[in-house]
């Protein structure tokens, strides 16, 4: 990020005396819409002209009402909404000059020089060869007099800015194509609902997912499911795979798993490029062993129903860096596309960005097929290497005589399971005895401690909640019994997955080893809450399955406003004192307001938020949604907020409100939630193991120095591990949060997308980097 680009320009004055059109291409994405009302409202708040422009490229070429000037209220309950509702199309006019030529006619008789492409590679690249061509078109225009010389000099350059739309998640350049996650919860759903189908009859089943170039949705459900097998495009089985897995079929059955899951993607290959169907391992499975097999080609589901959280909040984001980019784009900068680094928004050279797309696919057909691996990127890459371990190594038959044990800490959340799964199994990997403790610093005070094998953990992955069974007691009063279990049990390694609690009882531990010699052992502390609040981590393992339960529920919410017009809604979320819940779900729902208590407020914002509210329903849309994080105020309750609201807008709207609750902790975890978990479980172990080499001296583990005991947490682009001591100075203890939070800087987005007048800080933007810079292991 740079500074002082604009240090004097008024965010709303950006956009005065332009024109941005925004246009869906390809095939349709969840999360489109979002990009699509996000780009609408800021354009408008900017004091820009916007257009949709419907039907794709095709709208672009036919002109007339196929572009048509946006308003606030027509991107109104878009968010909630699958598929993109300003249509696409495949454009086979748009490749040809004459085309091209009609649609640069149809742009600048509008006046429009600011093109924002929600789409995959082919429809960026033909926006690019289209910005490339604008000034020779404008000659063709001038020459046959479709045009004049001033319409032609008004509208001299065209400015391109793309998103990726895509659930394949094929593009190079970005962690997460907008479409992808929704998608892949698409896949878990159905997938979820299969596995207890499948272990009723001890049935193998055969999933055939999307990715016809990308394997990445086979490869990420298939480490979210603990699948058998997984066929992608990138890496064809070795030969004689037929062999290896009825093997591992059959030896997963001996061990007394009673379904077997593989999962297959659509252009999946065999090395010598002969296609690999779900048909064709279907009959492998059933001549040579006999298993009652069943194949589900999932097809077009996974393009529909509504968007993810993640989707809505990462097309929100994206549209706003899009019309920054364009209304901050000169005749030299080269055509971007908004790419998503970890839980950074950045700017990429678009045609850089498809280059290596292209790369990926010539390595995959010249037999490269490491290499298009290491092109797709770090993520990619680390996925794949976590799911090889994880799935196909059968454990050591030398052991590492290291006892380490895993505990879960703080309040139950959806992903703890995948975490202690993924622990577990690496451990044993490694040639480590792995133990379970129960019930947190309680069940390690009490010796509520026991070996804990590979078949232990078998479909932990998907399910909600703590296997382990979790308290939120400290360790601080009951130190002596903790560190006498620790030598009972001779625990040489500890794995803390859990919330705040997790953090202050490994500092407690820490804190205790200058008494206690037993505590001097390495400890890696693994974020997981629903409330996002452990210092060390920009996301925690669950935030993300409570962000969607808080989202799908305001959907309802809003649903029922919408038919009832004139209804206001409050609804009170979880997350402490931290307030990531209640600002996300704000963005990917669409509230008007989202009280929280790291941003103060008083009475008069709350009178200026019902002022709102009135001025709102002399529109079309004609309801609210509010939402209060549970300890934002005190004194300014949900009933209290709830009675204000309802006395100032009485005879112009009523109010009804809403206390999640528990509902947010509970749930199936979400596909980032298992994949976040397991990656977080398997890289803790991994930098246990090399800390246990450094701290042995003479026969025996001794870790006293602080960087022995660490929160392993995703810090922008990448998981890092900082020591317990460390964070200390970034939190603040009495609140139960830390001191600085990065989401606190989209803020500003949600209430600018609710309508309200404040400044958008551009002091700060996102620089154009390169594709190069980015690879890094940050998304699932």
């Amino acid at each position: 990020m740079s500074k002082d680009l604009h240090p004097t320009m008024d965010p709303t004055k950006m956009g005065l005396g332009r024109s941005i059109a925004v246009l869906t291409s390809g095939g349709d994405a969840q999360g489109m819409n979002a990009a699509v009302r996000a780009t609408v409202r800021v354009g408008l708040y900017t004091g820009a002209k916007v257009y949709f422009v419907h039907e794709g490229y095709q709208g672009l070429v036919d002109g007339g009402d196929n572009i048509r000037p946006a308003t606030w209220e027509s991107v109104s309950m878009m968010l909630q909404l699958g598929g993109t509702v300003i249509g696409s199309a495949r454009c086979k006019d748009f490749r040809t000059r004459e085309g091209r030529t009609k649609a640069a006619c149809n742009l600048v008789k509008l006046g429009i020089t600011n093109l924002c492409v929600i789409g995959g590679d082919g429809s960026l690249t033909g926006a690019n060869e289209f910005r490339t061509e604008w000034s020779g078109l404008l000659t063709d225009l001038v020459q046959a007099g479709k045009i004049t010389k001033e319409e032609a000099k008004k509208s001299s350059h065209l400015n391109i800015v793309g998103m990726v739309g895509s659930i394949d998640n094929d593009f190079c350049g970005t962690d997460m194509t907008i479409g992808t996650d929704s998608a892949l919860h698409r896949i878990i759903e159905v997938l979820d609902a299969i596995t207890t189908t499948a272990q009723s009859h001890q049935r193998t089943f055969i999933l055939e997912v999307m990715g016809r170039h990308c394997g990445y949705l086979a490869l990420v459900t298939a480490l979210a499911c603990s699948a058998d097998w997984v066929f992608i495009p990138e890496m064809p089985p070795d030969e004689g795979w037929e062999d290896h897995l009825c093997r591992r079929l059959t030896d997963q059955r001996a061990r007394g798993c009673r379904l077997n899951v593989i999962i297959v993607a659509e252009g999946a290959n065999t090395s010598d490029g002969k296609p690999i169907t779900s048909d064709l391992i279907k009959k492998l499975v059933t001549d040579r062993l006999g298993f009652d097999t069943r194949t589900t080609v999932l097809g077009h589901v996974q393009r529909g129903g509504t968007p993810s959280a993640f989707d809505r909040i990462l097309g929100s984001r994206m549209g706003v860096e899009a019309v920054m980019a364009l209304l901050e784009a000169t005749p030299e900068t080269p055509a971007c596309v908004v790419s998503l680094s970890g839980n950074q928004a950045v700017r990429l050279p678009l045609m850089e960005c498809v280059q290596v797309t292209k790369d990926v696919t010539a390595a995959m057909n010249q037999g490269k097929f490491e290499e298009a691996i290491k092109l797709r990127g770090t993520s990619f890459e680390n996925t794949w290497n976590t799911y090889k371990l994880l799935a196909h190594i059968n454990p050591p038959e030398v052991k590492s005589n290291i006892n380490m044990a895993v505990l879960n800490v703080g309040a139950p959340c959806a992903g703890m399971n995948a975490a202690v799964r993924a622990t577990v199994r690496m451990g044993i990997i490694q040639g480590h005895s792995m133990f379970a403790v129960h019930d947190g610093f309680d069940g390690l005070a009490h010796g509520q401690i026991e070996p804990i094998t590979w078949n232990t953990v078998s479909g932990w992955t998907g399910k909600g909640g703590s296997m382990l069974g979790t308290k939120r007691t400290l360790p601080g009063k009951m130190l002596e019994e903790v560190s006498q279990s620790l030598a009972k049990f001779n625990i040489h390694a500890l794995v803390i997955i859990g919330g705040f609690e997790g953090y202050v009882g490994g500092l407690e531990l820490v804190q205790a080893r200058e008494k206690y010699e037993e505590m001097c052992i390495p400890m890696v502390v693994i974020p997981a809450t629903v409330s996002n609040n452990v210092p060390g981590s920009d996301f925690s393992i669950g935030t993300d399955t409570a962000l969607n339960t808080i989202t799908s529920t305001c959907d309802r919410i809003k649903q029922s406003a919408a038919g009832t017009k004139r209804r206001v809604f409050i609804v009170e979320t979880m997350g402490g004192y931290c307030g990531y819940l209640a600002t996300m779900a704000g963005l990917a729902a669409g509230a008007d307001a989202a009280y929280i208590f790291e941003e103060k407020f008083t009475i008069r914002d709350l009178e200026g938020n019902v002022q709102h509210l009135l001025e709102k329903m002399k529109t079309t849309v004609k309801r609210g949604l509010v939402l209060r994080n549970e300890n934002c105020n005190s004194n300014y309750s949900t009933d209290f907020i709830f009675n204000l609201y309802s006395e100032e807008g009485r005879g112009v709207f009523d109010c009804r409100k809403n206390v999640l609750g528990h509902m947010q902790q509970g749930g199936t975890p979400t596909p980032f939630d298992r994949n976040f978990g397991t990656k977080m479980g398997v890289k803790s172990i991994l930098w246990l193991t090399e800390k246990l080499k450094e701290c042995y001296r003479h026969g025996r583990i001794f870790a006293n120095t602080p960087d022995s005991a660490c929160v392993l947490g995703m810090k922008k682009r990448s998981l890092t591990f900082q020591p317990l001591v460390d964070l200390k100075a970034e939190t603040d203890f009495e609140h139960r949060i830390p001191k600085t939070q990065w989401w606190l800087k989209i803020r500003p987005i949600m209430k600018i997308l609710a309508k309200y007048d404040i400044k958008l800080d551009t002091s700060e933007h996102a620089d154009m980097e390169h594709v190069i810079n980015l690879r890094v292991p940050v998304k699932m």
